[in-house]
């Protein structure tokens, strides 16, 4: 169990973030056509995992167009950004801010990811959904880096998640 805050008031998560040097935990979630996606379905790429409570915040959306504007130049790199939201409202999200190197993915048919990355907020306002974490994966799936923000209104280690690539 993680402790972080939300305007400065604690709460807790259900676990801690991956290991790094570990085999990432795989997962099911659904992208903006409603299709079932794992970690297979990224195979052989790096993957960086943006994970927000959701989209429809500022500092979500700052994250997630930062890391867009990194995903221009590597192709070599998958990075996916994982929230509550439903597919729909990330789709408008993405399109609304010309947001598209990277790959919207919700939990909305599992809270499955957010326990098994250790990211599922358990009491607070923001229950039942995620903290802002950064995992980073090599080719082959073994977690290089991690981060757990902790004041969910603040942005990432843009620098470090990056240099972890």
């Amino acid at each position: 169990m993680a402790n972080i805050t939300l305007q400065g008031n604690p709460i807790k998560t259900n676990g801690e973030l991956p290991a790094v040097g570990n085999a990432a935990p795989d997962f099911h979630l659904v992208d903006g056509k409603l299709n079932d996606v794992s970690l297979a379905t990224y195979a052989g790429k790096k993957k960086l995992l943006n994970i927000v409570p959701s989209l429809d915040t500022p500092t979500c959306a700052t994250s997630t167009r930062k890391f867009n504007e990194y995903a221009k130049a590597h192709a070599d790199t998958v990075m996916l950004v994982v929230s509550a939201d439903l597919p729909f409202a990330q789709g408008r999200f993405c399109g609304a801010e010309g947001v598209d190197n990277v790959i919207p993915l919700s939990m909305m048919r599992t809270r499955a990811f957010a326990k098994d990355y250790g990211v599922l907020i358990e009491d607070g306002p923001l229950a039942g959904i995620t903290a802002r974490a950064v995992v980073v994966l090599d080719a082959n799936d073994k977690v290089l880096y991690t981060e757990l923000v902790p004041e969910i209104g603040d942005e990432p280690n843009y620098d470090a998640a990056l240099a972890a690539l």
